[in-house]
């Protein structure tokens, strides 16, 4: 193993460490004594990859957001039905939550608002929703009545509910709580004749989504030099969440 595969081996456990800990206790509580020892590295190694606590954070905060990116440009990018991809990016989402405990504590670090960060892990689940909306209006989806923009505003407002209901009892995004979610949600917002056509339960196979947070994929960061076909080595993406 070269050194630069050790160094990116450690960054990648540091990661993940820090992201357990951010997770269990919040940023605030968590130390750094506890990150470097759960990484099973030496406090020098911690502070040769980080500068301080912030820069933990911060490093945890991007890898949830490059893959909450990834999974949500599933539905964006794609064909047919526009309310259909809605329906499937949420379970999408939701898999990656339960799978992934780094983009779970990238959430909770973004929601505490640490150190003054502005980054916005809600956005791009805002612009997503709003996109797909908007499409399916554009294809004459959308229920009579029910604009783009109210529709979104209840969209929005029940996928937040679910994930704050989540963390602290993760059935909530379990799927089928899902399901009976696009169950009541669909008729509202669907024109009548998708009534038959749209699955709530998502019309993609029920597999999990890869756990992004494990140590072969969290620390591909950009400043580690190398590049990967993981699902968080691309550089800049940042990105959505459930509120």
């Amino acid at each position: 193993m070269t050194k630069q595969d050790r160094a990116v081996r450690t960054r990648l456990a540091l990661i993940r460490s820090a992201a357990e800990q951010f997770e269990a206790r919040g940023y605030v509580r968590a130390s750094l004594a506890e990150i470097s020892a759960g990484a099973g590295v030496s406090s020098g190694a911690l502070h040769f990859h980080f500068a301080n606590k912030a820069a933990v954070a911060e490093a945890v905060e991007q890898a949830a957001a490059r893959a909450l990116r990834r999974v949500a440009g599933r539905g964006r990018g794609g064909d047919g039905c526009a309310l259909q991809r809605l329906v499937d990016v949420t379970h999408h989402v939701a898999r990656l939550l339960c799978a992934d405990i780094v983009v779970r504590a990238g959430l909770r670090l973004n929601a505490e608002a640490v150190a003054g960060r502005v980054r916005d892990l809600r956005r791009e689940w805002r612009e997503c929703v709003h996109e797909l909306l908007a499409e399916a209006e554009r294809k004459g989806e959308l229920a009579a009545g029910m604009p783009p923009h109210r529709s979104s505003a209840v969209v929005l407002a029940a996928t937040t509910g679910i994930e704050v209901l989540a963390r602290e009892d993760p059935g909530w995004l379990a799927r089928p709580s899902l399901t009976d979610l696009w169950h009541l949600l669909l008729p509202c917002v669907a024109a009548p004749h998708l009534a038959g056509a749209l699955d709530p339960a998502g019309a993609e196979p029920d597999h999990a989504e890869p756990a992004v947070g494990r140590q072969a994929d969290v620390g591909r960061e950009p400043d580690v030099g190398r590049k990967a076909g993981g699902a968080l080595d691309e550089p800049g993406r940042a990105g959505l969440a459930l509120r």
